[in-house]
């Protein structure tokens, strides 16, 4: 999806992170921005040098806070272990990661089923337009998230935030509460024309460009 709007990725499976995750401030330069979906915290926070053998290393987020006030472009997509996560496991409540996020995370667990909605644009501030709200595709389920003062909310599903930005110092953040892929996103959501313009103008939006 991200590769046909132009964009080259590096995708590292969630139990490749701990690893090949960049372990230094020069080393994530070499990327525009980076999307953390579905992959908790302890796995930035517990490389093999820490978790195997109790050594030093740096704190990956503190790291990803200071690249993005420097000019990076974060996004994390909801699932079960982003944000706080299914039973509090993601646990980026209280993190440098959170800090610079445009929501504030609940430190229990956050993940919730739609009663029947579905996602919708919301406008507000600055980008208030008069046409009327479109909705999209149902989704699946979404981390109960809350908007930051200066965060700009784009959708809402059941009056929380479900997209929503931020600038922060040279870099802008990007969060959305469901999945972008399954389980949280269903297939008419993955189906719909929509769907790849919105992420790859996400990803566009958060490199600057």
């Amino acid at each position: 999806m991200l590769g046909a709007a132009g964009h080259e990725v590096t995708h590292l499976r969630s139990h490749d992170v701990a690893v090949d995750f960049p372990l230094t401030l020069e080393q994530l330069d070499a990327y525009d921005v980076v999307i953390l979906s579905d992959i908790g915290a302890n796995s930035l926070l517990l490389p093999p040098q820490v978790f195997e053998e109790g050594r030093r290393a740096p704190n990956r987020l503190k790291l990803l806070r200071e690249w993005v006030h420097g000019g990076g472009g974060l996004m994390m997509a909801g699932g079960y272990l982003s944000f706080q996560g299914f039973q509090a496991k993601a646990n980026y409540h209280d993190t440098a990661v959170e800090e610079v996020l445009p929501v504030t995370i609940l430190p229990t667990t956050t993940g919730s089923r739609p009663g029947g909605g579905r996602g919708h644009p919301h406008r507000h501030g600055p980008l208030r337009h008069p046409r009327p709200r479109r909705y999209v595709a149902a989704i699946l389920g979404y981390q109960k998230l809350a908007a930051r003062g200066d965060a700009i909310v784009l959708a809402e599903v059941e009056g929380r935030p479900l997209l929503a930005v931020r600038s922060v110092g040279e870099g802008r953040t990007l969060a959305y509460a469901s999945d972008i892929s399954p389980h949280w996103a269903p297939q008419e959501f993955m189906a719909w024309p929509g769907y790849a313009a919105l992420f790859g103008n996400a990803v566009s939006w958060l490199a600057g460009a």
